[in-house]
């Protein structure tokens, strides 16, 4: 068994299918969600994971809600122009300008945190609904998830993990996709 297949099987899903995760998976009572890193080379590796996870959880009871960042991002990038001006832009501009751009449009335009929300189950019971934040490194290099994770707090209320493709740094700071500077400031737990 990977270390990736371990943590999720031995230190995630035993805090996920409590009658009542949010104690355990979060300190904070306005925060319930984790976050479960992994290698960003594990990226088909996680999917499996995340999917047999996500079975002996519904067996259980619960009931498990994916939402995709590829598909946050892609409707934040349509909601301004087509796919075809994006890359125009870039070929004008370069991708420095368009990397500043794509994370003026997730941070004001077409707010990342605006997106996610509106994806969390309708009718949310914290007893039974799970939420899983998958394709994270899709916001690479654009948007770092620290500032997402501080924009849910108060607009999350099941048992949440975002899964965090990265380096750990020390106890409590990951660097994205283990390129981008260490982020020591998380406050969710991670697994």
């Amino acid at each position: 068994m990977s270390d990736l297949a371990h943590r999720i099987r031995e230190t995630l899903e035993p805090v996920l299918e409590l009658s009542d995760p949010r104690e355990r998976i979060s300190a904070y009572h306005d925060m319930p969600y984790a976050l479960c890193r992994y290698e960003p080379s594990e990226e088909f590796q996680l999917r499996t994971q995340v999917t047999l996870l996500e079975t002996r959880l519904t067996q259980k009871g619960k009931s498990v809600k994916r939402i995709s960042l590829v598909e946050c991002l892609d409707e934040a990038m349509y909601s301004q122009r087509p796919p075809e001006d994006w890359f125009d832009a870039e070929r004008e501009q370069g991708t420095d300008t368009i990397v500043e751009t794509v994370h003026s449009v997730l941070s004001e335009y077409a707010p990342l945190v605006d997106l996610v929300a509106a994806r969390m189950p309708q009718n949310p019971d914290p007893l039974r609904d799970i939420v899983f934040i998958l394709r994270t490194g899709a916001l690479f290099p654009v948007y770092r998830t620290f500032s997402l994770l501080e924009q849910l707090k108060g607009r999350v209320f099941v048992p949440t993990v975002l899964f965090y493709p990265g380096d750990l740094d020390g106890a409590a700071g990951l660097r994205f996709m283990g390129v981008l500077a260490a982020e020591h400031n998380y406050r969710p737990k991670i697994f």
